[in-house]
């Protein structure tokens, strides 16, 4: 679209440029140009609802949703409701570029997505271009958001490490401690490495650091007998509930019974299908949200969805409900209308993320830096008799 304003003469230039708007923006060329020609927000999102990591996009497309039938029932964003397209990129860079493109030639306005980080880390390069606002619920490389336009609503790999080994020390759940991770993954070690750093620093001792890759991520019989064998009292997992469930059987066999620790991957691991629960029983996780909480406005998100989609949320529905009800007080403080450039949309966004305050399900006052990171107290659940529990720190 871009060619064909260069090319236009000068008589049609102000029709062209009239009837692009109404498409959507659907051209390179964002700067200046109208969004939309609708009185709605268009807002997409993206994430893997086919493969292996469908559960994650789900729940991210279900979160959504929810947040926008609520945000449409009760007037919209500024008096303006909100249509909203999903698109699915299993996973993969590629596709969620594709994905992308796909929604901009829809008329996206502003991005929720995308789910996972290597995708992400791919379509905030467009997005960065455009200078179209990005808001990723739980993309967590540091490269996810490296641009001003992009926003996170979950934590980075590197705040996850070291919360993590922070909560294992001030609690006193283990001195020695092994590690199982997967080497070919950004998200595994991005957290690995800051855990390692931020142990030592709190006394903790790694006393076995055990790498597997996604081609070998079956059989883990050599990496838990390493670990049984160094004597680690904890073995800490950041990684994914996919290959946590299989340690956690294959650890059983071998009879190694350590505490076990993860990160918010493991979530998804109680619905493995043919997972036997109670291996899991005592295991202990990093999440920002857990259905069993008793809040009222946990329990009111958990029975309504449900209720539309008939399974409990998991926490990266409730950092994509959050996000949206985020968009829709940063869109309001900042008096922004739909007939506004994607480029002044964005540029308006990046002010008012930072001045806004949030009280979300995944955490009380909520704020963000210019480095689109937040700022919110972390939680930690552990699996009891089959379902997730929080737990308090001591002194709490």
């Amino acid at each position: 679209m871009k060619m064909l304003k260069k090319a236009a003469s000068v008589a049609l230039a102000s029709a062209l440029v009239f009837s692009l708007a109404a498409c959507g923006n659907g051209g390179g060329d964002s700067e200046g140009s109208s969004s939309s020609g609708s009185d709605t927000f268009k807002i997409g999102g993206i994430g893997p609802i086919t493969g292996d990591n469908a559960i994650y996009g789900t729940a991210v497309q279900n979160g959504i949703q929810l947040a926008v039938d609520e945000i449409n029932e009760a007037g919209g964003i500024n008096g303006y409701q909100i249509e909203y397209q999903f698109e699915d990129d299993q996973s993969d860079s590629e596709k969620s570029v594709n994905a992308y493109n796909t929604l901009k030639d829809w008329g996206m306005q502003m991005l929720v997505g995308t789910v996972t980080s290597t995708p992400c880390t791919a379509v905030v390069e467009e997005t960065h271009a455009d200078n179209m606002f990005q808001f990723t619920p739980s993309a967590t490389a540091v490269e996810s958001i490296q641009y001003d336009n992009a926003f996170r609503m979950c934590f980075s790999d590197p705040s996850q490490g070291t919360v993590s080994a922070d909560y294992i020390a001030d609690n006193s759940l283990a001195s020695k401690v092994a590690v199982i991770y997967d080497s070919s993954d950004t998200y595994s070690t991005g957290i690995y490495q800051t855990f390692a750093t931020e142990a030592e620093a709190r006394g903790l001792e790694i006393v076995a650091a055990e790498a597997f890759t996604a081609d070998s991520s079956t059989d883990f019989s050599v990496q838990i007998q390493k670990a049984k064998d160094s004597g680690a009292d904890l073995v800490f997992l950041p990684i994914y509930y996919q290959e946590a469930s299989l340690i956690l059987a294959q650890a059983d066999r071998a009879g190694f019974e350590p505490a076990w620790f993860g990160v918010d991957g493991m979530d998804g691991l109680l619905d493995v299908e043919g997972f036997d629960a109670a291996l899991a029983e005592g295991l202990m996780f990093l999440t920002p949200f857990t259905p069993d909480a008793e809040d009222e406005a946990t329990q009111t998100f958990v029975a309504d969805y449900e209720e539309q989609f008939g399974s409990t949320p998991i926490q990266f529905a409730a950092d994509a409900y959050d996000c949206m009800y985020v968009i829709k007080e940063a869109v309001e403080s900042a008096d922004i209308t739909p007939d506004m450039s994607i480029s002044d949309m964005c540029d308006a966004m990046k002010t008012a993320m930072t001045e806004i305050t949030i009280d979300g399900l995944t955490g009380k006052q909520i704020t963000w830096g210019e480095d689109g990171e937040p700022s919110k107290e972390p939680t930690v659940v552990v699996v009891e008799g089959g379902a997730y529990k929080v737990l308090q720190a001591e002194g709490e």
